[in-house]
């Protein structure tokens, strides 16, 4: 077969792929096993956006009572241990939904809140950076990720012909800018190995730049090809190259540390690396992943993480629960029919145990007078409300978390009809330090959280 032009030669591939692989730890590079912690030094807070695809059965989902004397809904019971430690919001919208779609226009821009573009080809948008992509930019610097992507589906290329979107539209939610999505890692292992190389040896300065060097050539191969290529093989050498930059930051940060008053308990155990393979297992891979999240955030090596449990549009099989026998996209299109609803609910009430056994493992996790979880934000949530409706208003959203002593929790905080999403992104985005007066379409940040 002849060569073609635009073609990633074998060299380069594994030249880039070798040292994100074979990458020696330096001791700054795992904080925890660097340091002790400082009793007198204040945790810094970390931020999770977490999504599930396809909307809710509302009826189950939003309490009947604001403010703090609510009952919990069917579907948010299995959070009911952690009532205390988060909220519950209603009334939130995203306007610049309501054109497009069902799904890609809404999916797209869940962290934006700014319209998306409707294209087949290369001309993508989704408005403007994510709020987890900001965040990232403000307190990325102080570890050695500046954010982590994690996902369960791989990415899906090419054209939805029954509504004319992009099919990557329903595969992102975090954007470094309008039109340049963050690549999510779905494997396990590899997410180990962003996090903490795959031995267990130190490596030096002088190793560290050899491979510091080795990388800048790879990175250089690769991106001048970038604009010669289609949209579909653009994506797939993007994800080859957040591989690669996710180990040039990581080498960067070890070299450049900065020094800090508050470090992370230095007696983690940094647990075997998992499997080569994902987790042949849904509900193992999805446990696995929550496992890493919580690790990335303990040994503070990186304050900012988005999750996808699903692509959008996913047909995901549940049959593995009790009482449901089909796909979570079909069972979203319930058409009113309660055998439907009824199996829809529990796909809900699945998706929220999974959040309640991340709260879990954080609260586990001692971080001087308080927990992980005290010092976190969790955003869990849904591009649409019902998914029979595609509706963009009244989105399900819940935040755990009280943000290191910022946020108030334990409620149901019913926002007027009409508020926009971005206002509670413009609240966590400050309780992360970002200074910022607007995002996306906010027109204010919602008091009812703020401890002021």
């Amino acid at each position: 077969m002849s060569s073609k032009k635009w073609q990633i030669s074998r060299r380069t591939m594994l030249r880039g792929m070798g040292a994100a692989i074979a990458l020696p730890l330096l001791d700054a590079m795992v904080p925890s096993r660097a340091y002790a912690a400082k009793k007198a030094a204040k945790a810094p807070v970390r931020m999770a956006c977490m999504y599930f695809p396809n909307g809710v059965w509302m009826d189950t989902w939003i309490p009947k009572a604001a403010g703090a004397e609510y009952e919990l809904p069917y579907a948010l019971e299995p959070l009911a241990e952690f009532k205390q430690a988060f909220n519950i919001f209603s009334g939130l919208d995203k306007a610049q939904s309501k054109e497009g779609d069902g799904h890609y226009a809404k999916t797209a821009n869940f962290l934006t809140g700014l319209k998306v573009t409707k294209t087949t080809g290369k001309d993508i948008s989704v408005g403007g950076i994510s709020m987890d992509q900001l965040a990232s930019q403000h307190v990325g610097s102080n570890t050695p990720l500046p954010s982590l992507e994690l996902g369960i589906d791989p990415v899906i290329s090419g054209i939805d012909s029954n509504v004319g979107f992009t099919r990557l539209y329903g595969s992102y939610i975090s954007w470094r800018s309008a039109n340049v999505p963050v690549a999510k890692e779905i494997n396990p292992r590899f997410v180990y190995e962003r996090l903490f190389g795959n031995n267990g040896e130190n490596g030096s300065k002088r190793q560290a730049k050899e491979y510091q060097s080795l990388l800048d050539r790879a990175l250089e191969d690769a991106t001048t090809l970038r604009n010669k290529l289609g949209r579909d093989d653009q994506v797939k050498l993007d994800e080859y190259l957040e591989s690669v930059r996710a180990v040039e930051k990581r080498i960067e940060f070890g070299l450049n540390k900065k020094h800090t008053d508050w470090k992370p308990n230095k007696d983690v155990k940094i647990p075997e690396p998992p499997d080569a393979k994902p987790p042949a297992s849904f509900q193992d891979h999805v446990k696995l992943m929550l496992d890493l999240m919580v690790l990335a955030f303990q040994t503070d090596s990186t304050r900012v993480q988005s999750f996808m449990f699903a692509n959008d549009v996913s047909g995901r099989n549940f049959s593995f629960l009790p009482g449901v026998s089909g796909g979570h996209h079909d069972m979203s299109h319930h058409e009113n029919k309660e055998e439907k609803i009824k199996q829809y609910r529990e796909i809900n009430r699945w998706h929220t145990a999974q959040l309640a056994y991340l709260l879990g493992k954080m609260r586990d996790v001692k971080e001087g007078e308080g927990t992980l979880l005290d010092n976190s934000m969790i955003l869990f949530g849904s591009s649409i409300s019902d998914g029979n409706r595609h509706d963009p208003n009244n989105l399900p959203i819940v935040v755990a978390g009280n943000a290191g002593g910022a946020f108030k929790t334990g409620q149901h905080i019913a926002s007027e009809k009409g508020t926009p999403l971005c206002n509670l992104y413009l609240t966590m985005l400050g309780a992360m330090g970002v200074p910022d007066k607007h995002f996306g379409d906010s027109t204010g940040k919602i008091k009812d959280v703020m401890i002021t």
